[in-house]
């Protein structure tokens, strides 16, 4: 289990959520996910993950705009995040290989590129549904 540091009420709700959900999830659903906590606006959702993504304990999966908690338990040590995708189910699996985020980070340093955030998206269908 990743170490958490001190999360607010809001950020424990919505990583509590997107820890148990079966799916990627989008700000909205985990809106109405939480309702009965109390959340009403998605601004509160926006801000919890906001501070989640800083953490490294949540990411977002920019070609389905919805959000996973991480799963890797080193992440907060490394910059890459790599996912494949299930088009099908809709499971996401994290991948964690030094190999991939050396090759990024010594192209970045070849080309004099200062990377603000890398991750890197893979679609298609998962074992269970291929």
């Amino acid at each position: 289990m990743k170490q958490i540091g001190n999360l607010t009420r809001n950020q424990s709700f919505v990583f509590d959520t997107l820890r148990k959900a079966k799916t990627p999830m989008s700000a909205y659903a985990i809106l109405d996910a939480l309702r009965d906590e109390g959340f009403r606006a998605p601004l509160q959702v926006y801000r919890a993950l906001e501070k989640l993504q800083e953490q490294k304990l949540v990411h977002r999966l920019e070609s389905i705009n919805a959000f996973v908690a991480c799963c890797d338990p080193a992440c907060q040590t490394h910059g890459a995040a790599a996912f494949a995708i299930c088009d099908e189910c809709g499971n996401v699996d994290e991948i964690a290989r030094a190999p991939i985020e050396k090759s990024l980070q010594d192209w970045t340093d070849a080309n004099h590129f200062e990377a603000q955030s890398t991750a890197i998206e893979i679609r298609g269908k998962c074992r269970d549904c291929h």
